[in-house]
């Protein structure tokens, strides 16, 4: 099957929209952050034939896909392995920015790494399979209080003790090693009433998989430093696909784009002018039409800022 049928970049059109004024002129620059399989990359690099992509990855794989890909794009393309929060290195400068957070569709799809609830697999859950823990490692080694602790904030699991208590049972009987090992266990902690709000291994799989990549921490660096990046006049777009992803966006876009001038000042002074404008009023979902022919677009939360002047100069864009 064909890339274009198996990965539907999600809100393509829109993130084209709100990137394409910082991209018009010659020598733009694009980051693409999460490239992924290479599909809004190669949607910009057939938009726009003036620019130059710089492609980021943890994924390996994705990143071989992705140079597959994009060969016909090859003089205007580069590809870097490594986590988005090094984006300061690669992106200095940068005319646009481009964050698609979260699994992707080839981590999903791909059974044997351990995402998906719904396939046995191996609990890897690596979204760099060269280096890092395994959500099978988690549960071995984890206290019940930390396993506790990160359900409940990255899955926002009510039952989170409970499930913390039943994995320390469990693994003094026999480790868990493959995801359906966890669904199991998970289904029996589960009392029936509460069965009832979707499958109960949902919330942990999601607290694991962000735990063993590090997601939410890596995000709190990544954003701060990506705004810092970009030249004035240059524009960023995060999609977002869970609460805990949208809120840090939002409070790093919001201090961004507020003035730092102290109350009471009579007149605003350009350093103390905000660096940044929303492009977003809030975050913008997928249309119903979108949502139905791509399932994977029903979560997104999308945000943009424009930037517009430098930290230290009151140039304005």
């Amino acid at each position: 099957m064909a890339l274009s049928d198996i990965h539907i970049p999600v809100l393509r059109d829109r993130c084209i929209e709100l990137l394409a004024p910082a991209l018009q002129h010659d020598g733009a620059v694009l980051i693409d952050a999460t490239l992924g399989m290479g599909g809004h990359a190669e949607a910009f690099l057939e938009r726009f034939a003036h620019i130059q992509l710089v492609g980021l990855d943890r994924d390996t794989d994705a990143l071989q896909i992705a140079r597959e890909r994009l060969a016909r794009f090859s003089d205007r393309t580069k590809f870097v392995h490594t986590v988005y929060d090094a984006i300061g290195d690669y992106a200095q400068g940068a005319s646009a920015i481009l964050f698609d957070l979260g699994v992707s569709s080839l981590q999903l799809d791909e059974a044997h790494r351990g995402f998906a609830y719904a396939q046995d697999a191996p609990l890897d859950m690596r979204m760099d399979q060269t280096q890092g823990i395994t959500a099978a490692e988690v549960l071995a080694t984890y206290s019940e209080g930390k396993l506790r602790s990160i359900f409940e904030r990255y899955g926002e699991e009510k039952l989170a003790g409970r499930y913390a208590r039943f994995i320390v049972a469990e693994r003094q009987k026999q480790a868990l090693e493959r995801s359906s090992d966890l669904v199991d266990l998970i289904v029996r902690a589960t009392p029936a009433a509460a069965q009832r709000a979707g499958h109960p291994a949902k919330r942990v799989f999601q607290a694991l998989r962000i735990e063993v990549n590090a997601e939410l921490r890596v995000l709190e660096r990544a954003i701060p430093a990506a705004l810092e990046s970009l030249a004035v006049g240059g524009r960023i777009v995060v999609m977002a696909y869970q609460s805990l992803e949208d809120r840090l966006v939002k409070r790093a876009f919001s201090s961004a784009s507020q003035s730092t001038a102290p109350a009471g000042l009579p007149v605003e002074l350009p350093e103390h002018a905000p660096q940044f404008r929303l492009l977003t009023r809030k975050a913008e979902l997928a249309s119903d039409d979108e949502r139905a022919v791509n399932p994977r677009a029903i979560p997104v939360r999308l945000r943009a800022a424009e930037r517009l002047r430098s930290a230290t100069k009151g140039e304005i864009a």
